[in-house]
């Protein structure tokens, strides 16, 4: 008469008819009260009064917990107890919940008027993981139920591999898990937990992404090649995990298809290109952290290079290998090996550990570093004086001798006259340039009286003008 929405009535009936114990008027009363949600698959338990329904049916088969010092409890307690507890005994699924009138109340409001989250939810309460799995995919939820009402729970309650277990007993290729675990493997990434993630990339045998986690693993955190020393089995783990991946490949080559298209593929040339990759990265390893063991470690930088990063990384593992070993021959053949693999701009690198070792006052090294690079047999014609001219920048800082002594290492007259130039030393030059062909010696001697002009030079001009 009033107008106003009867469903609180209805409930509040609904709930004195079950704690009455009368199930079936109950179910009469909240069907007046109660709606299906809108969309099954969202993330939530239902609406409030499906939860205050479900929460009340679960809690009437709840053990009494008697405690240790109650000796005193009265014949009646304990026989309550023990009917409460052979209840939720009947609940556990092994026992075949299904027997007990109130598991089917709850099933019945879920089913009638819960989401799937909640459905799951409720098994997993009550450790029926199998029967959750399979309502999962009998609905084809998406996997962010998955996630919530199954992947979590079961990780937080150390039931992984039980869960493991029981999607491999449901289907033992994985198919029909993939995009479940493909979720959940993008869930404990951005999580950050690793460890996790790496055990179900393993039951997976997701070779490749287990092989990518793992040199996670490696390079984490790692401040020195010291402390990578003391990470070298995760390397020994990425070339196993390639290797069975290989193995994998070549055996299903002869079939339609490789199982499985959740897992991470790769050409097998990329593959033997990784294996190497970390081989290589082994070597260095053992190299640097000798090196820092020893002492001759000269580098510091904010981050640590490894070959797992992009190429100016690589570049950076190229100099740091050169650059700590006892001299410059003792690296270079590690890194002419990082520059060759990985097809690297080695004029660059070397440039950049000859601007290094001109900074450490090293500059006999520079000129064994240039007897490196010839005899390395695939330098070009110009890579010797580029990079002379490139640490030419620092020269005021270089002692004459040494400065000389590096121009006169250089192949072509053109660029010593250009190092002359750069250095300020005209008259040096202009000696180079009176030894060239006529017409070239006119051209490049004009060029100096001009500069000596222009600095104030008076004898280098006079001596120019004399000779043109």
């Amino acid at each position: 008469k009033s107008g106003l929405d009867p469903g609180g009535a209805w409930h509040a009936w609904g709930m004195a008819c079950l704690k009455a114990g009368n199930l079936i008027s109950a179910r009469e009363k909240f069907n007046r009260c109660l709606k299906p949600p809108m969309d099954p698959n969202q993330l939530n338990q239902g609406s409030r009064q499906v939860q205050d329904v479900i929460q009340y049916l679960e809690s009437t088969v709840k053990p009494i917990l008697i405690a240790d010092d109650d000796y005193f409890a009265t014949l009646r307690e304990l026989e309550a107890t023990l009917r409460t507890r052979s209840l939720s005994l009947e609940m556990m699924c092994e026992g075949k919940m299904q027997h007990n009138s109130y598991y089917q109340e709850c099933l019945f409001y879920l089913h009638s008027y819960g989401t799937n989250l909640a459905i799951i939810s409720f098994y997993m309460r009550h450790d029926c993981m199998r029967e959750a799995l399979l309502h999962l995919l009998n609905k084809e939820s998406p996997s962010e139920v998955f996630i919530e009402g199954v992947f979590i729970p079961s990780y937080e309650s150390g039931k992984l591999h039980m869960l493991e277990n029981l999607l491999e007993t449901i289907d033992p290729g994985l198919e029909s898990w993939g995009v479940y675990l493909i979720a959940a493997c993008k869930y404990l990434q951005r999580k950050n937990y690793y460890h996790i993630l790496y055990e179900l990339q393993q039951f997976m045998k997701d070779h490749v992404r287990a092989a990518m986690t793992c040199i996670r693993f490696f390079t984490h955190g790692a401040k020195s090649y010291t402390e990578l020393g003391g990470k070298q089995t995760w390397l020994l783990k990425i070339k196993d995990h390639l290797k069975v991946y290989l193995q994998e490949v070549s055996r299903s080559s002869g079939r339609k298809k490789m199982a499985c298209a959740f897992r991470k593929k790769m050409s097998a040339t990329d593959v033997s290109r990784h294996i190497n990759t970390v081989d290589l990265q082994m070597e260095v390893t053992k190299f640097l952290h000798r090196c820092e063991s020893s002492g001759t470690s000269q580098m510091t930088g904010s981050s640590l290079p490894t070959l797992f990063g992009n190429n100016n990384m690589k570049m950076d593992v190229a100099c740091k290998v050169i650059l700590e070993g006892k001299n410059v021959e003792e690296g270079f053949g590690i890194a002419f090996r990082v520059l060759q693999d990985f097809q690297l701009e080695a004029t660059e690198v070397y440039s950049k550990v000859a601007k290094q070792l001109v900074k450490q006052q090293k500059y006999n090294e520079i000129r064994q570093l240039l007897k490196c690079v010839s005899e390395s047999g695939v330098a070009a014609k110009n890579d010797r004086d580029n990079i002379i001219l490139n640490c030419l920048n620092e020269f005021k800082n270089i002692p004459a001798e040494d400065l000389d002594n590096l121009i006169q290492d250089m192949d072509s007259d053109e660029n010593k006259i250009q190092a002359y130039v750069m250095c300020n030393k005209l008259r040096s030059a202009y000696l180079v340039s009176v030894r060239q062909e006529k017409t070239r010696a006119v051209q490049l001697v004009q060029h100096v009286r001009q500069l000596a002009e222009n600095s104030g030079d008076d004898i280098v001009k006079a001596i120019c003008a004399q000779w043109l």
